[in-house]
């Protein structure tokens, strides 16, 4: 059996290694996933869950799509809709996709399309807002909609007209090895990432036929947006790993996300099978104000970059976040990285970490080594308030539940009759 599995596993990570996601277009979500088009229909972060169970900032996300797409006129009538049962939650992880905190996406919303160019495959997200009051953390003000309307009708079009000038899209993977050199690890840091994107798109983007003012707006959100490269970082690493779980074999994550509710794994050899514990809530830093109580249980699919093997796992490249998130210094991020490599299988050396001598980021996250050695993934992340629309009121870490890998594993061996 042992023999088995690690040859499975050897096979899902040359796979990883081999994928090379581009960054192809910009389409309604609704062509994304077809799914959207007919109905009330919405996507969410997380394994499944039912409106009763939503915390405070997916309701409220959920509240600001049916007003963004008009199928009420007011508050009071969305919640009418959404508790009444008459709309349909969909994980995003379900349909190919991904969306960070409430990962709420409707049919209109623009979605950024990655695409797996070795081996075919498309993974989807929607469109990062930026700071302040957003839908992402359950806000849904005039000035959160008039925002999504703007990225709609302007941004997602514009960047989608861009990406077509390059013949084969931009190549994700090259951008992100320069990246994480410059102190990014994808998940609560993508400064770099954002401005290499940027200095990439921009000479696209002037080529573009449009009003020089709406240029300016698009050209300031995208130079003052430090976190726009997580939604395609989430994008990149889903499709990665979308493409190893059609290997259908080993031990090996190919998904981790959370509702505000439960925290749900998907495992190579276990298929589409959710398995789900209780999730944690996240411990860091504070924005002046804001308390540890006032914290959300931890939510978002971003825990993508992390199943992939950046994000917490790569705290070491981006000894900058370790304050941001309340984590210590640059000797706890090494700490970090060094006690999560316990837990993956290999490097890859397509991102090589300069602080940590040039190692590879971790890859292939094992259900084996997480039970055997009681070490559970530390994801960074944003903290959102617990009340819909406050928004995020700090940043830190938080660990996955035990209890996850070890149901999977169970699983795994009552398949396999061992």
């Amino acid at each position: 059996m042992n023999r088995a599995i690690n040859e499975a596993n050897q096979a899902i990570i040359e796979r990883i290694r081999s994928a090379r996601p581009h960054w192809i277009g910009v389409v309604a979500g609704k062509e994304a996933v077809p799914a959207l088009a007919q109905g009330y229909k919405l996507l969410h972060a997380g394994p499944p869950i039912t409106w009763q169970d939503m915390t405070g900032p997916m309701q409220g996300a959920c509240i600001g799509a049916c007003l963004f797409e008009n199928w009420v006129q007011d508050e009071k009538h969305a919640l009418d809709l959404l508790a009444n049962g008459k709309v349909e939650f969909i994980p995003c992880h379900s349909v190919n996709a991904v969306g960070p905190m409430g990962g709420i996406t409707s049919a209109n919303m623009p979605m950024l399309v990655v695409e797996n160019i070795t081996h075919g495959n498309r993974a989807y997200c929607n469109l990062n807002e930026g700071i302040g009051k957003v839908m992402r953390f359950g806000a849904y003000g005039e000035e959160v909609l008039e925002r999504h309307h703007w990225m709609k009708e302007s941004l997602g079009p514009a960047l989608n007209d861009a990406i077509k000038l390059f013949e084969n899209g931009i190549d994700l993977t090259a951008l992100m090895a320069q990246a994480i050199t410059m102190g990014d690890e994808f998940h609560q840091r993508n400064i770099a990432a954002s401005a290499l994107l940027l200095r990439t798109l921009s000479p696209k983007l002037v080529l573009l036929d449009r009003n020089k003012v709406e240029m300016a707006k698009i050209f300031d959100f995208l130079s003052v947006t430090d976190q726009f490269f997580l939604n395609l970082a989430m994008a990149y690493c889903k499709s990665v790993m979308d493409s190893a779980a059609q290997i259908q074999e080993g031990t090996i994550v190919t998904v981790m996300t959370r509702n505000g509710k439960d925290f749900g794994i998907k495992v190579s050899g276990l298929g589409d099978e959710w398995f789900t514990a209780p999730v944690n809530t996240p411990q860091g830093l504070f924005f002046t104000g804001y308390s540890q109580n006032e914290a959300n249980p931890d939510i978002g699919d971003s825990a993508i970059t992390e199943t992939f093997g950046i994000g917490g796992a790569a705290m070491v490249a981006a000894p900058g976040v370790t304050r941001f998130v309340g984590a210590g210094g640059a000797d706890v991020a090494y700490e970090v990285s060094e006690e999560m490599s316990e837990i993956y299988l290999d490097h890859n050396m397509l991102l090589q970490i300069p602080s940590w001598n040039f190692q590879g980021c971790c890859l292939g996250l094992d259900i084996l080594r997480v039970v055997e050695t009681g070490i559970t993934p530390l994801i960074n992340t944003g903290i959102a308030h617990k009340q819909a629309g406050v928004g995020q009121i700090g940043a830190g870490t938080v660990r996955a539940p035990l209890a996850c890998f070890e149901k999977a594993l169970e699983a795994l061996a009552k398949k396999l009759k061992v």
